[in-house]
């Protein structure tokens, strides 16, 4: 497998993926129009032709059939040129001491503080190949371009996980919050934003903090909890450095996790070094390889030993990242020490 820049001739691969990866799919909706501007932006992204604030890193999962099996993103920074809104979930508190009474109430807080940050997005693998290390690969393999090119990215990255949404499209917090205001479902309200129609956000959802037990007992139980499909990803990227610190997407209440990049375990421990061809044994370590490329980025997992300076992979390996024996390479073990040890 390899995860690489999308290309064109990837689009109805894409649409596919889109149709399996059902409701919610926020940021990849099913329309062939814009999935196709999404794909030119990328290739023009991965050009070095567009600023910070409209770049749109869209890789795919590859397999050595040349099947695209998954799909992920990079974004360069949120809401600079269009509000990029959150909920916060905080606290109210109120008591009446003659009464004796107290309460605590989780309430909901509109805010835009993400704005300026990089996002994980657009994340799917087709289920059919979650096995191995292909979900790592397709979670980890940003945060190691990440690593490569800082210079491209915020100082932090956030990641917004699809939240609780049924086989039909229905979101209980949506249907006993958003539904009121929005006088639409939540599959039309997801599909207008995926098409970039954000305007109605602002000019729709109240701007007073909303208290969580005026919502049903079902959209309650569902603020901060992830789509089951999204529950690999998450445990992956908590794995890394990512933690959920209350804020949650407005739509469907699934959690926003984020971390510090400089943190973050791919990019802290990931290392500069030279591929060299050899026959790693069995029993060697899985390390997340990236070519050091921008627009012809190649990044694969593959058993590897670390000799000196030097990444001793096979020539198999080698090939899939477009390199020969003396190349630059940036790499760092799949998993972490704890992980490791669980895995042997």
């Amino acid at each position: 497998m390899i995860l690489r820049p999308v290309q064109m001739t990837d689009l109805p691969a894409l649409l596919d993926l889109v149709q399996r990866a059902g409701p919610g799919f926020t940021t990849l909706p099913a329309n062939e129009e814009r999935l196709t501007h999404r794909v030119r932006w990328a290739q023009r992204t991965f050009a070095g032709q567009v600023e910070r604030a409209d770049a749109d890193y869209l890789f795919v999962l590859e397999d050595d059939d040349q099947q695209v099996v998954g799909v992920s993103a990079l974004i360069g920074a949120v809401g600079l040129r269009e509000p990029w809104y959150n909920y916060r979930v905080g606290l109210t508190v109120s008591s009446s001491p003659d009464l004796g009474i107290q309460r605590q109430i989780p309430t909901l807080f509109l805010n835009n503080e993400m704005t300026g940050q990089s996002e994980i997005c657009s994340l799917f693998l087709r289920h059919d190949q979650r096995y191995g290390s292909n979900g790592r690969l397709l979670s980890l393999g940003g945060l190691l371009f990440v690593a490569e090119f800082p210079q491209l990215f915020g100082d932090k990255l956030i990641a917004e996980l699809r939240g609780s949404a049924d086989e039909h499209g229905c979101s209980p917090f949506w249907d006993s919050l958003g539904r009121h205001f929005f006088k639409m479902d939540f599959s039309h309200a997801d599909h207008l934003s995926g098409l970039g129609s954000k305007a109605f956000i602002a000019e729709l959802m109240p701007r007073q903090p909303l208290y969580t037990c005026l919502l049903t007992e079902q959209a309650q139980a569902v603020i901060g909890k992830p789509h089951p499909n999204t529950e690999p990803a998450l445990k992956i990227l908590t794995a890394e450095g990512f933690a959920h610190k209350g804020y949650i997407d407005i739509f469907d209440a699934g959690p926003v996790i984020e971390a510090p990049v400089s943190r973050i375990r791919a990019v802290r421990d990931s290392q500069s070094l030279v591929l060299a061809i050899g026959t790693p044994d069995d029993q060697a370590p899985v390390w997340l390889i990236h070519n050091r490329r921008l627009e012809n980025c190649r990044i694969t997992t593959a058993r590897a030993r670390l000799v000196g300076n030097s990444l001793v992979v096979d020539r198999l390996t080698a090939k899939r990242l477009q390199l020969q024996p003396g190349s630059s390479v940036r790499a760092v073990p799949l998993l972490n020490q704890q992980q490791q040890a669980v895995a042997a």
